[in-house]
């Protein structure tokens, strides 16, 4: 039977979101997160990372910064709860750049099925904007919940239709709770 999976922002969602974060000393992770990300994999859950990053194609830094930064946040939800993320894949386009996986495109998501076996039908999108809910969406998931944390609270302000189609959650742990019960 193929894997379930729950695609994950990166910035707003699980760590602070620093307006072009390039460094590890900059990676703050919310509270609850390691916890949380582990109770979705003891239930079986994939874990993936899907997450633009438009600093490096506006020149802000470079790809090797993006990795250096992935690597310290691996070590710290490893050493916190033994988290083990099973995909990153990252598009390093600035938005006016032809891009094959900037979110809200779902080519990431049929990478990540192609890749670790994952049923799409079966898995869940949390995002703290439209374009990760989005992405969700247009790749076919059970579901998309948005964070109020980063960009979350002002995205649910603004009440736009697509709101309808999510699940609206306080934060990380909230959203890994609901999945856990929809399960």
């Amino acid at each position: 039977m193929p894997n379930k999976a729950v695609f994950l922002d990166r910035d707003g969602t699980l760590i602070e979101d620093r307006d072009y974060l390039s460094r590890p000393d900059e990676v703050v992770i919310y509270p609850g997160v390691p916890q949380a990300l582990r109770a979705l994999s003891d239930a079986g859950f994939k874990l993936v990372i899907v997450t633009n990053q438009s600093g490096v194609g506006r020149g802000y830094f470079t790809l090797a910064d993006v990795e250096n930064v992935h690597r310290h946040l691996l070590e710290e939800l490893k050493r916190a709860a033994g988290v083990r993320i099973d995909g990153i894949y990252v598009a390093p386009e600035a938005p006016d750049q032809a891009s094959r996986g900037r979110k809200p495109s779902p080519q990431f998501l049929f990478d990540a099925r192609d890749e670790l076996g994952i049923d799409l039908a079966r898995s869940y999108m949390i995002g703290d904007k439209l374009i990760d809910l989005a992405c969700g969406w247009n790749g076919g998931l059970k579901r998309a919940l948005l964070v109020r944390t980063g960009y979350g609270a002002k995205v649910e302000s603004q009440k736009t239709p697509e709101l309808a189609r999510a699940i609206v959650v306080d934060d990380f742990p909230s959203a890994a709770d609901w999945i856990l019960k929809d399960k």
